[in-house]
This record gives C-alpha cells, sequence and structure tokens, in this order.
C-alpha cells in the first residue's frame, strides 16, 4: 500500500506501526503512545531493561521502560518500570561485567534478582564478586520479560 499524507486532517495511511493493522495512524495515536503501547503488548519481548554503571553515583547509560535507578547499599540497587508490570511473577535475568579497571586485579561479577519479592513497579537487584560479597560493578544489565 502506498503512504499518503493529509495536511488538513493531520493522518498518514498506510502505515503499519508497531503491530498495528495497516490503516491511518493519526496525530491522537501517536500522542497516546500507540507504538510504545504495541511493543509492550508483544508476548515474550523484554518488558523492560537497562544497562548500568554501579559505581560511586550510579548512572543509566541505556534503557527501556526504565524510570529510575536507586542505589541501596554497596551491590544493592532498586530498577523502577515507567509502566508496571502486570503482576509479580515476571522474569529477571542479569549480568555483571568484571572490574576492567586493573588488568591485573580482573575477577568475575555476578549479578540477579534478590530475595525481596518482585514488586509490579521495581525490582532489587543485587551483584556480588566471587567470593560472595556484594560488589558495585561497573557495568551491570538486567532483563525483564513478563505480562
Amino acid at each position: 500500500m502506498a503512504l499518503t499524507f493529509n495536511g488538513s486532517t493531520n493522518t498518514i495511511a498506510g502505515v503499519a506501526v508497531g503491530g498495528l493493522p495497516d490503516g491511518i495512524v493519526d496525530t491522537d495515536m501517536i500522542a497516546a503512545d500507540a507504538v510504545t503501547d504495541a511493543k509492550q503488548a508483544l508476548t515474550g519481548a523484554a518488558k523492560a531493561w537497562i544497562n548500568f554503571d554501579g559505581t560511586g553515583t550510579v548512572s543509566i547509560r541505556d534503557s527501556y521502560n526504565v524510570s529510575s535507578l536507586t542505589d541501596h547499599a554497596t551491590g544493592v540497587y532498586e530498577v523502577s518500570f515507567t509502566s508496571a508490570m502486570a503482576n509479580n511473577d515476571y522474569v529477571v535475568t542479569a549480568s555483571a561485567i568484571e572490574d576492567y579497571s586493573s588488568a591485573t586485579s580482573r575477577s568475575p561479577r555476578i549479578a540477579g534478582p534478590t530475595r525481596a519479592d518482585h514488586g509490579t513497579g521495581s525490582v532489587h537487584i543485587a551483584s556480588w564478586a566471587t567470593n560472595a560479597s556484594e560488589y558495585d560493578v561497573e557495568e551491570c544489565h538486567v532483563h525483564v520479560i513478563g505480562d
């Protein structure tokens, strides 16, 4: 289908956006974040993810559906979602990159959800050194899959 633009009604016809059926995408749909909603509805897709620096003042490098990152203690973080999960039965995976500041003192790091219950609005993540002590990591990745 060819694209057609109508300047008087502010519509674009012939566009399939994020799983929406072919047809008209108007400014109301765009303003209502219809494209984002379609991404959220995909079964099996990541509903949230984050790449962050957990050392010093924590900072988000990049993310999707994450509103904030809180540093609770050494190696303990809370990732808050922009759009809440439908329930607290979602899956969380996490990974951490070793301390790469010194080529002579590299050791593996691990990360994962804490024993705290998942909330629909956030999840707690912890990172550890291989000796089981909590440890601030330079790079942590968290992935959330669920409804």
